[in-house]
């Protein structure tokens, strides 16, 4: 199995790599190459015995085409190896000060564009080629001639090599694909495709129409020029007449690269060219020849790649789960993939509806998103990758746990299990009664209630308070002990005092979300004054509706629900709304707001707690009727939303600092 997956996987990335370098036609994303690459390289360090000699792994770059004259490059232009988080930033700094005590290291901005060489012989410009395989490269020289921020002389008579990148503005790249789409033709899929495409005109005249521009980023004999470090030979380039990227910062720990990475990661938008991440090289030139090479990157250079917005990857399966109201939902397996700095291997894909809305089929390559910047997402099908060994889907007609006829409710598109003896049915809601927005039980993930639940101690909500009585027989059970049941039983015990809206949100009556919940809490005042309403009194409410007023005064007829209300009034829980309290005119009652991005210090969930508690309303999308934006790290198309509408926007300091102020009054 092992060897197969890593056949498989040198094809798709030997394919992917002659598509990509030969032909400028990518056939996957930069993104799907990356998780390939990352899988196979794993593989390969485990496996040994298995790898291929023709391996991805083991070479340099793509191929290439027989139409340029072949170039050999007299230094090889290595590849540089991958780093997609802060942990793995800090492990590259952290082995690199294993062999250099302080380090300093040049930032660079990675230029989505095609690297090239340039030669030049007494000052005058020889040759232009480009990057190839690393070591044979195609002659350019006619068409690299035409970019204007090219010297063909320079201003002393050199002989010198220098690299970099060359690249299509944004503004030029929307000029042609406009003259593409007037003209119909095939537009480019991206500024690196119609660079790379533009370079490789066997017409110069075509090249030239281009306008295309490059940064240099390399002078790979520096020493020969009495230069000591990366920045130098940089600024030397500069003087000799180059464009070297004015963006470009030399930083002395890590700190301050951790720094000019996280504005870059915000403000890449704001370039009139793409960048898809950043560049790290170790600046002393003697530091770098004492670190060395692997047989394909520099152990003195890195690339941060930025995360991924939108990725594809591979359906592998269906399955179907149960949930704490009996509905019955399809979940996609994917395989794994790195999606805003975390793995993805699992989303729901919500009801048959959806599924057959997408036409998903297992098998197919899919993009996922994450919604709200928070919850992964299938949002589409790469219907151009199918192969036809796709597997049609199929909605199940039982439940998975309990085998139970489905039964899909009349305008609704979920299909529930309706036995109420249903384990799937009962372990879920009683995950969703310990869960941070119902009663906030902590320690009970849900592996522990699942054990509780089969063990025979927790069959309903109210036997989470009669676990006291089985305190010594569960300090036996593997894998607990005194302290971490104590702690179990004190956090059931302080439970009992949280305000109505949790525990009005964890008895997990129908449509009632924990929104909803404050609502009733902050009119009704407490549990019977909810339970007496009538449905008339209910449906009038502002965001209740026909629907969940119906199901709250279906919910209280129920004989088991009442005997369960009854049952929590005996362990004496409060059964009263606690409240919050909000000030007119303050920076957040009365005001929408919208979060994007990574919050550090405080996590999303709480985040909209306290939003709520003081006054305020958190919604998913920007429109001009949104007060305020909350921006963290890796902010998605809503900071960009919100910067076109002049929404206000604050940063996560800011946002901080409102609630600091707010609750010192």
């Amino acid at each position: 199995m092992i060897k197969e997956r890593i056949n498989e996987l040198v094809h798709i990335l030997n394919e992917a790599n002659y598509n990509y370098h030969v032909l400028d036609n990518p056939t996957i994303t930069d993104q799907e190459y990356d998780k390939y690459l990352r899988e196979l390289i794993n593989l390969e360090t485990n496996y040994p015995e298995y790898k291929d000699p023709i391996s991805p792994t083991s070479k340099l770059g793509g191929e290439v085409v027989d139409g340029f004259k072949k170039i050999v490059h007299e230094v090889p232009m290595l590849s540089l190896s991958n780093v997609f988080n802060e942990e793995e930033i800090r492990k590259f700094d952290e082995r690199v000060k294993k062999e250099i005590e302080n380090p300093t290291y040049v930032c660079e901005l990675k230029i989505d564009g095609l690297s090239m060489s340039l030669l030049y012989e007494n000052g005058v410009l020889k040759r232009g080629a480009t990057r190839g395989d690393g070591v044979t490269g195609e002659d350019i020289t006619s068409n690299i001639k035409t970019i204007k921020s090219i010297p063909l002389k320079l201003n002393e008579p050199l002989n010198i090599e220098v690299r970099g990148e060359i690249y299509m503005s944004k503004k030029t790249f929307e000029k042609i694909n406009e003259e593409k789409l007037k003209n119909n033709e095939e537009l480019f899929a991206n500024p690196r495709n119609a660079a790379a495409g533009s370079v490789r005109q066997l017409d110069s005249k075509i090249a030239a129409e281009r306008s295309l521009e490059v940064f240099l980023y390399n002078l790979p004999n520096a020493s020969n020029f009495k230069i000591e470090t990366h920045y130098e030979a940089l600024s030397y380039m500069k003087n000799l007449g180059f464009i070297v990227n004015p963006n470009i910062k030399l930083v002395n720990n890590i700190e301050e690269l951790m720094e000019y990475v996280k504005h870059w990661t915000e403000f890449r938008n704001t370039l009139p060219y793409e960048i898809d991440g950043i560049v790290i090289k170790v600046n002393s030139l003697s530091d770098q020849k004492a670190l060395g090479l692997t047989t394909k990157y520099p152990k003195w250079a890195t690339a941060y790649k930025f995360p991924s917005t939108l990725v594809l990857t591979k359906l592998k399966d269906i399955k179907f789960s149960v949930g704490r109201t009996g509905q019955v939902t399809p979940n996609a397996i994917l395989e794994p993939v790195l999606l805003m700095g975390s793995t993805i291997s699992k989303t729901t894909l919500h009801n048959e509806d959806y599924v057959k809305e997408l036409g998903l089929k297992i098998g197919d390559i899919v993009a996922i998103k994450k919604a709200g910047d928070v919850i992964p997402e299938v949002v589409s099908v790469e219907l151009s990758r199918r192969t036809g060994k796709e597997i049609d889907f199929k909605m199940t007609s039982n439940c998975p746990i309990c085998e139970s006829k489905l039964v899909r409710k009349e305008n609704e598109s979920a299909y529930y299990c309706l036995n109420p003896h249903c384990d799937a049915k009962k372990i879920e809601g009683l995950i969703h009664y310990t869960s941070r927005n119902a009663m906030n039980i902590s320690g009970f993930g849900d592996s522990i209630v699942e054990d509780f639940y089969n063990m025979g101690y927790l069959k309903n909500i109210t036997d989470f308070y009669k676990l006291k009585k089985h305190r010594q027989e569960l300090m036996e059970l593997e894998g607990f002990g005194e302290k971490s049941i104590d702690n179990l039983l004190e956090e059931i015990e302080l439970s009992k005092k949280n305000s109505l809206e949790r525990l009005l949100f964890g008895i997990g009556i129908r449509h009632v979300g924990f929104k909803t919940a404050k609502i009733l809490s902050k009119k009704y005042k407490n549990l019977d004054n909810l339970i007496n309403a009538s449905y008339e009194e209910l449906k009038d409410i502002n965001d209740i509706g026909e629907v969940i007023a119906l199901s709250i005064i279906d919910f209280f007829k129920n004989e088991e629900n009442v005997s369960l209300i009854n049952k929590l009034k005996e362990y004496e829980l409060n059964l009263k709304y606690l409240g919050g309290f909000s000030l007119e005119n303050d920076k957040i009652n009365n005001k929408k707001f919208v979060l994007t991005g990574s919050l550090s210090s405080i996590t999303r969930e709480v985040a909209k707690e306290k939003i709520e508690y003081f006054g305020g309303e958190t919604v998913e999308s920007v429109s001009k009727k949104t007060d305020v934006v909350i921006v963290g790290e890796n902010p998605g198309s809503k900071y960009e939303k919100a910067i076109k509408l002049n929404v206000p926007i604050w940063s996560e300091l800011e946002f901080l600092e409102a609630l600091e102020n707010k609750e010192k009054q």
